[in-house]
């Protein structure tokens, strides 16, 4: 997901779309010990993709109280 996509998101969407692709790296990862093929890419395309969520969640929020201050 692009962050122009992501930033048309409500947090609360956002957050949501944060919690999926956790529970996604986790299955990744339980499947990586148990010697399951992955596609070892994809872990790291996830942690991006959260960390991309969580920076613009926080940008929104940054804003919000440069508003409200």
């Amino acid at each position: 997901m692009k962050a122009e996509e992501i930033r048309a998101m409500e947090p609360a969407a956002i957050m949501t779309e944060v919690e999926k692709l956790r529970k996604e790296l986790l299955e990744l990862r339980c499947k990586v010990a148990l010697g399951e093929d992955v596609r070892p890419h994809r872990v790291k395309e996830i942690k991006k993709e959260i960390a991309r969520m969580l920076t613009i969640v926080g940008e929104k929020q940054a804003a919000e109280e440069g508003v409200k201050a």
